[in-house]
């Protein structure tokens, strides 16, 4: 899931091992020989594109994407996906996720620059807040001295609708608002929400709830398995748009293409058949994508056809959640409060919550510290030092990466050849000083990154997946990832002769010729940290003469220009939506709702 504030060299013989596991002939950029662990700043610096060319074809990579032909093809990629999706051997499942990784990091498309954690600021007076691994904050049995509580976790928020957000602050919007068959608990445990019971059958494929009875939507009428059954169709649907629709595949398909899951005609019981045992599946039913949503509002709504979230773009909206939004001045605050309709409105002790909507990092500080905020998720890059020691301040873990990534399909690539693309993005990865932007920016400890997947997230089978083992070894063997994530001379000289080996031209003091430029912009919401960042790239990428621009966008329109894929280099971040590596992998698939990077397009 996004996350909206601060929060490769591959071996040939890996990479054919690769590809005959997964037991495909189609061609891709993991096919193509990239720049090796082994291979020297020299012999990069030597190779000819004629060279690249001929063991290109002689590997069998001729093909290319559909809109460049600088850009991977990626039908295998979809398919080793769709194989993960069905494996239901453990070890076997594992490998073909390294794999993907492979292929993935391979592009150089996607490039990490540190491990996620969580930090944010809360008065000592509020407690009952909590939050889980993937970012989720749950505000709703918070209790304050006053039953108010008035915080801000984001600026205006891009969709409110649970099956077209596609943002960390709008799923803890949803999650006030709407309930779940499953959620999370204070210790980040799965517990039942709307449904009472629940049954899987032996083999792992069916899973039958029993909802709770008396459920109410927040006006008061029924909320039955029938609106489940409506919500779940609804996000597969391709005409709603939605972004995640792609984690409904692990769901059985009918005949007329709809999922097969089912309502009772009393609307007590809802049945799901999925295409292979998953073990995330209870973590899907807890995700707001899955939240069911009012069918009557949804297609009662002015400008309903033209886009399937206009039910909620005011307030007044019908939920189901501890809340209800009752006010909602764009682009300045919303107002939620109590919802007398929910189902454990008894463990609701808030009357209100107020929103503070902003991306000024300076403003919303000054709020927090004169006591209008209790609660603030953004904190100014220049206070970090100040709070970091004091009572208000929270750290805490999370699972997932804050990166950025290239268009594969943009002219900044045009005339070159897959893997002369693929150097120039992995060139311009060594020249940033991730440590940099972790001690002065970020300045939360983060990890700096050279996986996509983070550390500390399962492998599926009772491990960590970003380990070396017996199975499978990182080409970065003693760095447990694809590149030494430190800026070293060795990267600068590295970056200096893969840049040659692509066409560019360096003058006697190792910068750009005029001849052979390299201009390019760095898209980005407008959060100060989010800004420093690309400002810190900026000057990285102007060590060696490349030209950045850095541009920025208000949170809403940045969402949309990335997802189009207008932009060169774009500021990125992902937090896990569940414990398993397939999540941080399927986003990348060619129709994906999440594919920024326009894999396969």
């Amino acid at each position: 899931m996004k996350k909206k504030y601060l929060a490769l060299a591959l071996a040939a013989s890996m990479v054919v091992s690769t590809l005959a596991g997964c037991g495909s002939n189609n061609a891709s950029t993991g096919d193509t020989p990239a720049t090796t662990a082994e291979t020297t700043a020299e012999s990069s610096a030597e190779t000819t594109a004629a060279e690249e060319s001929t063991v290109a074809e002689e590997a069998g990579t001729t093909a290319h994407g559909p809109s460049s032909e600088a850009a991977p093809a990626w039908e295998q990629y979809d398919e080793r996906i769709a194989a993960i999706r069905l494996e239901t051997d453990l070890e076997k499942r594992e490998a073909l996720m390294h794999e993907a990784e492979d292929e993935l990091m391979s592009t150089w498309a996607v490039i990490p620059l540190y491990y996620y954690n969580d930090v944010y600021l809360q008065k000592t007076d509020v407690e009952g807040i909590y939050a889980n691994l993937f970012g989720f904050k749950y505000f709703g049995f918070a209790t304050t001295p006053t039953n108010t509580l008035a915080l801000q976790i984001a600026s205006e928020p891009n969709k409110l609708d649970p099956a077209l957000n596609s943002t960390v602050d709008g799923a803890c919007l949803a999650i006030l608002a709407f309930s779940g068959l499953f959620m999370y608990d204070e210790n980040g445990q799965l517990t039942p929400d709307l449904v009472d019971t629940y049954e899987m059958s032996e083999d792992g494929l069916t899973y039958t709830f029993t909802m709770k009875d008396g459920l109410k939507w927040s006006d008061g009428t029924e909320l039955t398995a029938k609106d489940v059954e409506y919500s779940w169709q609804r996000l597969a649907n391709p005409d709603t748009g939605a972004d995640y629709a792609y984690l409904t595949t692990v769901i059985k398909t009918k005949d007329d293409g709809t999922l097969d899951v089912a309502a009772s005609e009393d609307g007590k019981t809802f049945t799901v058949n999925l295409v292979a045992p998953c073990a995330y599946f209870l973590d899907l039913c807890a995700f707001p994508a899955f939240y069911p949503v009012p069918q009557a509002n949804i297609e009662s709504a002015e400008g309903y056809a033209e886009n399937p979230g206009a039910w909620c773009t005011e307030a007044g909206f019908v939920s189901s959640g501890p809340m209800v939004c009752t006010g909602w001045k764009h682009n300045e605050s919303m107002t939620y409060e109590k919802n007398p309709n929910y189902y454990a409105a008894d463990k609701v002790s808030l009357e209100k919550v107020e929103f503070m909507l902003s991306s000024d990092d300076t403003a919303i500080y000054n709020a927090f510290k004169d006591g209008s905020l209790q609660f603030s998720d953004t904190i100014a890059t220049d206070m970090m030092a100040t709070v970091k020691d004091t009572p208000e301040f929270h750290k805490i873990p999370t699972l997932g990466t804050y990166y950025c990534g290239f268009n594969v399909n943009s002219d900044l690539f045009k005339g070159k050849t897959i893997q002369q693309a693929a150097d120039m993005r992995k060139a311009l990865s060594l020249l940033i000083d991730r440590q940099y932007i972790v001690d002065t920016i970020a300045q939360a400890d983060q990890e700096i990154a050279n996986t996509f997947i983070p550390t500390g997230m399962s492998n599926g089978n009772g491990g960590e997946f970003r380990k070396n083992d017996d199975a499978y070894t990182y080409p970065v063997e003693d760095k447990v990832g694809y590149y030494d994530p430190e800026l070293t001379d060795a990267n600068i000289e590295e970056a200096q002769a893969l840049l040659e080996s692509a066409g560019y031209v360096f003058d006697e003091n190792g910068m750009l010729s005029p001849e052979t430029p390299i201009n390019m912009t760095y898209l980005t919401n407008d959060s100060e940290g989010n800004v420093k960042i690309g400002e810190a790239i900026q000057q990285d990428l102007a060590a060696i003469g490349v030209n950045v621009t850095v541009e920025t966008r208000e949170w809403s329109v940045f969402l949309d220009e990335r997802k189009q894929g207008q932009f060169d280099f774009c500021r990125e971040g992902w937090l896990a939506d569940y414990n398993d590596p397939i999540n941080m992998l399927e986003m990348w698939e060619t129709d994906s709702g999440n594919n920024d990077m326009q894999f396969g397009r």
